[in-house]
């Protein structure tokens, strides 16, 4: 008998986390190969948030603290959301956790019974049906097809929402597509949950600052004051601020329901690093100058990765409005050979035959529920960007 428990027959490890260590290792090998696979920026971490977390050492911060995060912590929160999203919350609604993931996880375990539906648009970031799944509840997909600009539907909406409905996520920018969506769409959305008062709003706003083109964010419970009392809205410094090894992730919403996700970290992890969480007070209440500068290579880097790839034999690739991923799409690449011999038949075949031929490393459509496709993030230099993007090229050249 297997010691294992059968719930993690339902999940399967996260295929940005594979590909990316697949990358690192096939370098340590010494091996010629650019990861595309990460979503990290390729930035460092600020130096003034550096700087905020040696004083944090210097000063004997290195203590537990309350799971929920320090009162600091939470209170730079509080500021932030009322500052950028006009939402007022006490710091009873603020928990602090490590990561982003965290506080999904916590608010899935906190609140999902067996055979709750969660609704999930498609594609969707890896780890959103994994969790569900091992909460033992229902992950029920919406089609978000490229002919809707990846974004999410009323209609669509409406039409999966079911008794057994508990919760809906929504991630604006996208991961993986870069979509986002404008006040107008999400006041659509709203519009199709104030008919189901039953139906929680998950809001993962982790790519708020990294927008581009004049594209205004904004978040559905700031669109829809109504929404307040049964919308958890999660963020992070992660992205923006270039902290992913950090692990500060945070999340604003009723009292009762972060009561219940403190209940659950108090026996996990507890609480982030100290130090973390000093740093993470500097990245909220510091200057915000170094985001915009970011966004502007970003940006250079996404219209370079669009250019190229819509070039490429067979690829088309949509323009996001936010993150730094693109996700183009191969449909006109299913059915070619490669120079050996082999049918494309997957969007995991094509990204297997890059990382083969031309070393480049990828995340296969499938992983986010949407294929044929894949994601590229373009987080990286932008001279290795380019030489990957010529390689992509090259691949899909080949092809026959």
């Amino acid at each position: 008998m297997s010691i294992i428990a059968k719930r993690l027959s339902l999940v399967k490890p996260s295929a940005t986390v594979a590909v990316s260590t697949k990358a690192r290792e096939l370098k340590a090998a010494g091996n010629d190969v650019i990861g595309l696979g990460a979503g990290e920026p390729d930035f460092d971490t600020p130096a003034h948030i550096i700087a905020a977390a040696k004083a944090a050492l210097d000063r004997g911060e290195t203590r537990y603290t309350a799971p929920a995060g320090t009162p600091e912590l939470r209170q730079a929160i509080i500021e932030k959301f009322q500052r950028e999203n006009q939402l007022s919350y006490t710091i009873e609604q603020i928990q602090v956790a490590c990561g982003g993931k965290q506080n999904i996880y916590n608010a899935m375990v906190a609140t999902i019974d067996p055979g709750d539906e969660v609704v999930i648009p498609t594609p969707y970031w890896v780890s959103y049906p994994d969790i569900v799944l091992l909460c033992e509840g229902t992950p029920v997909f919406v089609s978000c097809p490229a002919s809707s600009n990846f974004k999410m539907q009323p209609e669509d909406l409406e039409a999966a929402i079911t008794p057994k409905t508990k919760w809906l996520i929504l991630n604006s920018p996208s991961n993986p597509t870069g979509a986002a969506y404008t006040r107008a769409e999400l006041k659509a959305l709203a519009e199709v949950l104030m008919r189901h008062p039953h139906v929680w709003v998950m809001t993962d706003d982790m790519y708020e600052h990294i927008i581009y083109d004049d594209f205004e964010f904004s978040t559905i419970a700031q669109i829809e004051p109504q929404l307040y009392d049964r919308t958890l809205v999660l963020n992070g410094v992660s992205k923006a601020y270039c902290m992913t090894g950090w692990r500060v992730g945070y999340a604003g919403g009723p009292q009762d329901l972060i009561k219940a996700m403190n209940k659950v970290q108090s026996q996990s992890t507890s609480h982030t690093a100290s130090v973390s969480q000093a740093a993470a007070i500097a990245a909220l209440n510091g200057t915000q100058d170094f985001i915009a500068k970011h966004n502007t290579v970003f940006k250079e880097r996404r219209d370079l990765a669009v250019s190229m790839l819509n070039q490429a034999d067979g690829l088309s690739c949509a323009t996001p409005e936010g993150a730094f991923y693109v996700y183009p799409g191969l449909s006109e690449l299913i059915g070619r050979k490669t120079p050996d011999g082999k049918v494309i038949e997957t969007d995991e075949d094509f990204v297997t035959f890059m990382l083969e031929s031309q070393g480049v490393a990828t995340v296969q459509g499938a992983a986010f529920g949407l294929s044929p496709h894949f994601r590229v993030s373009y987080a990286t230099a932008t001279d290795v960007l380019e030489t990957a993007c010529g390689r992509i090229q090259k691949a899909c050249a080949a092809l026959r």
